[in-house]
């Protein structure tokens, strides 16, 4: 069982890596958010499979912020795409 978990590991880091590659040459910026969130995604399964692998339920709480982290960098980049600033200032005040 244990050599499963690693072969995960490797298939999941070299589908990280793919990723990280179409982060950086993305043609559109939409390719760019899906990317992100599927290394949001992948990272969290790394670090899933790492606990598995030491055995240990430390990791829990960073699978959870990595998890938090994904989700509010995903929108974000949504709400950019829709209105192209992500904060919205009204300077009529």
């Amino acid at each position: 069982m244990m050599m499963f978990y690693w072969v995960s590991l490797i298939v999941v880091s070299i589908a990280f890596a793919g990723l990280l590659f179409r982060l950086v040459k993305g043609p559109t910026v939409a390719d760019r958010v899906v990317a992100l969130d599927a290394i949001g995604i992948s990272l969290v399964s790394i670090v899933a499979l790492l606990s598995l692998i030491i055995e240990t339920e430390f990791f829990l709480e960073i699978i959870l912020l990595l998890s938090i982290l994904s989700f509010i960098g995903t929108v974000a980049f949504a709400k950019f795409i829709e209105r192209g600033a992500i904060f919205d200032r009204d300077n009529n005040r």
